[in-house]
């Protein structure tokens, strides 16, 4: 397993611990430990090479879907058309009908693979119900099929930075080991960033190893993001334990303000998503669950039972006393915005690199919607797989010395000290609050206004300025969080910079200057850049009737770029 081939390092990495360096070797590495990296992972091993998985935390039980129960959009091949309608009128004309069709099918054909490898879903008239699954169960299955087919798991050792070769393409990635205390390198022909979306750090459940790193790594090794605008996903939380983000049980619920005045929030019986953020501006929101039949009762109690540990563990029945709810920023995790996907195999724009889940853009999937749920769950299977063997055929295209490739690191901020020797040191930790400070706030990132962006991106651009300092790099969990605050930091400029050019209000992307949705804004939008940000727009070249394109781009895209926050033309 050890690789002792030609490494050419530029800069150290917590220099204090380099000489205890692992030195590893693979086809292809995954970089995640949720659905879409397990998935990746298997795939890939299906092809016959050698896998490496790296996680942050511990692949099975870290991340949003091993939190909880989950939908999975895998509707029977009956009802494909319906709901292939549905999420392309979901996504305003910006989702793509050919990969949701895509995903739709993909998705419905793997699950039966589940039950193969342990897990046992539910039973009607004999028949197996592969609606959703129970997250724990479903991650313990996956993790003991990767051990089966011999993909080599590497917990507690979130990668921090990729690897380039000459040419461009990437070749493998650097890390650290949180209990061995060291660094590691993993040599590989290509790899697959699986490793989520970004949170920002709200405690939301499952959520906090959503910190923005894989779209970091890409930006810095050549890629491009894409749907950045669609980064502001809040969901409803009690407020007394704000971290359980599960929405279904309210929607059998009555909204009050302080004084028990009803607040209504429905609209043609069905709850109205713009209704609590609005009042929450306003004031406290209070809810009860008072809608719920026992039928319902039953069926959430026990498909969302983690949604009702919070009222149990405060003696609360949420059935017939009023509890004060919040709303929790979930970002791009259960929002769109991620790493530009190229082709149909889930390639970027950087030879050998692929993006799966969380991690990847969702605009085919869902435009600027919410994919969150049973969308985001088939997506994390399906680009998963596609990932997984797009980087399994690149990296056998490469040859049996593609581990002997010349390669240097790509990781900038964050990870080494500045030019200057007498830079201060920055704080990682007051990083993180100016950056939670300007994306949090409802009045900031839910109701977005030029004024507004201009002002938080000038807040980001001080943080980013003061992230280009020296990191702390005592500890390897120094090296983490110094990483950590430049990727938060990174993330929160990329998507204020997307929604300041995005003129319009679509979906989940509002724009209190620009209220209406323009059917001339028809485009997605790329973007990067590190200290010089920059916007694309990517027009959609399929018809409006949701045919089914090869390619959703136009040609020549327009490009915008910016050194300061301001406006500037398209």
């Amino acid at each position: 397993m050890e690789y002792c081939g030609n490494f050419i390092e530029e800069r150290e990495l917590l220099a204090v611990h380099s000489e205890n360096e692992l030195q590893l070797a693979a086809d292809v590495l995954v970089i995640g430990g949720g659905p879409a990296a397990a998935w990746a992972a298997w795939a890939a091993t299906s092809q016959g090479v050698k896998v490496i998985i790296v996680d942050k935390g511990f692949l099975g039980t870290s991340g949003a879907a091993a939190a909880s129960g989950n939908g999975i959009m895998a509707p029977s091949p009956e009802n494909w058309d319906k709901v292939l309608s549905e999420r392309y009128r979901v996504g305003k004309n910006l989702a793509n009908s050919r990969w949701i069709e895509r995903v739709i099918e993909k998705t419905w054909l793997s699950l039966p693979l589940v039950e193969s490898w342990g897990y046992r879903f539910p039973k009607e008239d004999g028949e197996s119900v592969r609606q959703s699954y129970y997250g724990p169960e479903y991650m313990r299955v996956l993790r003991k099929n990767l051990l089966r087919v011999g993909v080599q798991i590497f917990d507690q050792s979130p990668a921090l930075e990729l690897l380039l070769a000459d040419d461009g393409s990437v070749a493998g990635a650097r890390g650290v080991q949180r209990q061995h205390h060291r660094t590691y390198t993993v040599r590989a022909g290509a790899v697959v960033l699986a490793n989520g979306g970004c949170a920002f750090l709200s405690k939301a459940l499952g959520c906090n190893t959503n910190t923005g790193d894989g779209l970091l790594m890409a930006v810095e090794a050549g890629g491009e993001l894409s749907s950045m605008e669609a980064s502001n996903h809040y969901a409803i939380s009690t407020a007394f334990n704000a971290t359980v983000t599960r929405g279904v049980p309210f929607g059998w619920a009555s909204y009050t303000d302080e004084a028990g005045n009803d607040l209504g929030g429905y609209i043609n019986g069905r709850r109205d998503p713009s209704f609590l953020p609005n009042a929450l501006l306003k004031g406290s929101v209070y809810a009860r669950l008072d809608k719920a039949t026992p039928e319902v009762k039953a069926v959430i109690e026990k498909s969302h039972f983690i949604a009702f540990l919070p009222y149990t563990k405060a003696g609360i029945d949420p059935y017939t006393e009023r509890v004060p709810v919040t709303l929790i920023l979930e970002g791009t995790v259960r929002g769109t915005g991620g790493i530009r996907l190229t082709d149909d195999s889930c390639g970027t724009k950087v030879p050998g690199l692929y993006a799966a889940g969380d991690a990847a853009s969702r605009e085919f999937l869902a435009g600027l919607a919410s994919g969150g749920g049973g969308p985001n769950a088939a997506w994390a299977i399906s680009t998963g797989q596609w990932a997984g063997v797009g980087a399994a055929t690149f990296a056998k295209s490469l040859g049996a010395q593609a581990n002997e490739r010349v390669a240097r690191p790509a990781g900038q901020v964050g990870l080494r000290s500045s030019p200057s020797p007498t830079s201060e040191t920055f704080d990682s930790e007051a990083i993180v609050h100016g950056v939670q400070a300007e994306m949090f706030p409802l009045e900031k990132n839910y109701l977005r206004s030029e004024q507004g962006l201009l002002d938080s991106l000038a807040k980001l651009e001080t943080l980013w300025q003061q992230v280009q300092g020296n990191p702390k790099q005592d500890t390897v969990r120094d090296v983490e969080f110094s990483r950590r605050a430049a990727a938060l930091t990174a993330v929160a400029r990329w998507a204020y910079f997307s929604a300041l050019h995005r003129t319009e209000t679509r979906s989940e992307h509002i724009r209190v200057d620009y209220p209406e949705t323009d059917p001339n804004q028809r485009y997605y939008q790329a973007t990067g850049g590190l200290d010089k940000l920059w916007v694309r727009r990517d027009w959609i070249t399929d018809a409006m009737s949701g045919d089914k394109p090869q390619s959703v781009y136009a040609t020549p895209p327009v490009q915008t770029t910016q050194t300061t926050p301001s406006v500037s033309k398209l």
